[in-house]
């Protein structure tokens, strides 16, 4: 089977989007089936990254990491997509990429899938501040879901944004994984100039440094404990956006002997031997679906604290196999201090319910994909 895995980010800079895409990208091959991650270029950064490329032209999207491409603007991007004989396209995305997904399959007459990852709503308000044009971008990404061959959530809480949104057809779920990587078998060493005392709790948080994950609650929960006297360090893993505001907002805190800033980690035993060593992964993002973060915690026994009712939430037993708490600084604070003195052996669950090897994913992917093409082939022989 030729599947085409159609998006908007390329390595190094993966959001959650991208990391799934790069995941099935890599092990669908393991199954028998070629696999391309097609995506905008950024000349920048031509790696190998363990899966096969069809990158075509792009922008650089302001500020941001991100690049915006243009599939269909340039002939020879055109024709290197006609000349993949697609079994068939997934997009991830709504916009160009899913669009030019969208017109492979219709020309081809082959299923088109496409998974709702994100709550573009959110996203379109945040930046322009406008409730009008955001309702009219999820008529825009209704309009290409509603075209779909078969749409796809990550979990049945993700699934009822979509339903919310107004979508009417069916949503299968199908689960993010992870890489199972045995705790034992990380090393022990931390990111480079990274100094932790032994004599505190370590909170951790992974994730793009944007005020939508509520990386500033956390903070500001912290400085709560401090007032308290509950010992504490807390380690931010990442870059964003809000990078420069939430270290002056450390700042003005009075957190900076408490709080270091690694930067972004391409270095995955780095990051996860960051996971194995902290001992609460503080996650108070309201914004996230299904949050890879937890589970790679889950992984290395380390339970989470998230918002409960949250999408994040789903899957997480307060007290058994991880901690919740409202969407305020004062019951973030709260719950960290409570959950602590437990942290090991909620973690030990964790760990035992919450991964998921992509493996077991990827055989469901297979099934599925196999289905609709058989589906579609019957279709078109009736």
């Amino acid at each position: 089977m030729l599947t085409g895995q159609f998006g908007e980010i390329y390595p190094p800079y993966l959001d959650g989007v991208g990391q799934v895409m790069l995941a099935y990208c890599r092990y669908l091959p393991r199954r028998g089936h070629r696999t391309l991650y097609i995506a905008p270029d950024n000349k920048k950064y031509r790696r190998d990254y363990g899966c096969e490329t069809l990158l075509y032209h792009s922008v650089p999207l302001g500020f941001l990491a991100y690049h915006i491409g243009f599939p269909r603007l340039r002939a020879a991007d055109r024709r290197r997509l006609d000349e993949i004989p697609f079994d068939i396209v997934h997009a991830h995305v709504p916009f160009l990429a899913g669009r030019t997904a969208r017109r492979i399959a219709r020309r081809r007459g082959i299923p088109l899938v496409a998974t709702f990852h994100s709550k573009y709503y959110d996203d379109v308000y945040k930046a322009t501040h406008s409730k009008a044009l955001a309702r009219l971008a999820v008529r825009y990404i209704l309009s290409f879901y509603d075209s779909c061959d078969e749409v796809w959530a990550v979990n049945e809480s993700t699934a009822q944004v979509l339903r919310d949104y107004g979508y009417r057809g069916e949503i299968a779920v199908m689960p993010n994984g992870t890489d199972i990587i045995l705790s034992e078998d990380v090393p022990p060493a931390l990111p480079e100039g990274l100094s932790l005392r032994p004599d505190a709790p370590m909170l951790l948080f992974v994730g793009q440094l944007s005020f939508k994950k509520n990386p500033h609650l956390a903070l500001r929960a912290c400085a709560l404990l401090k007032e308290k006297g509950v010992p504490f360090q807390f380690v931010l893993a990442g870059e964003g956006p809000d990078h420069r505001r939430l270290m002056a907002l450390t700042k003005e805190l009075g957190l900076e002997n408490e709080v270091t800033f690694t930067g972004r980690l391409a270095d995955r035993m780095k990051l996860m031997a960051l996971y194995r060593r902290a001992d609460l992964f503080v996650f108070p993002s309201v914004y996230d679906n299904a949050p890879l973060v937890v589970r790679e915690a889950a992984m290395m026994g380390t339970p989470a604290l998230v918002v409960e009712g949250s999408c994040a939430a789903e899957g997480i037993a307060q007290g058994d196999n991880g901690f919740l708490c409202r969407c305020d600084e004062k019951d973030i604070a709260a719950a960290i201090e409570k959950a602590l003195p437990r942290c090991r052996e909620v973690g030990r669950r964790a760990q035992e319910t919450i991964p998921l090897s992509w493996e077991t994913v990827s055989e469901a992917v297979e099934a599925r994909y196999a289905a609709l093409c058989e589906k579609k082939k019957g279709a078109a022989h009736a």
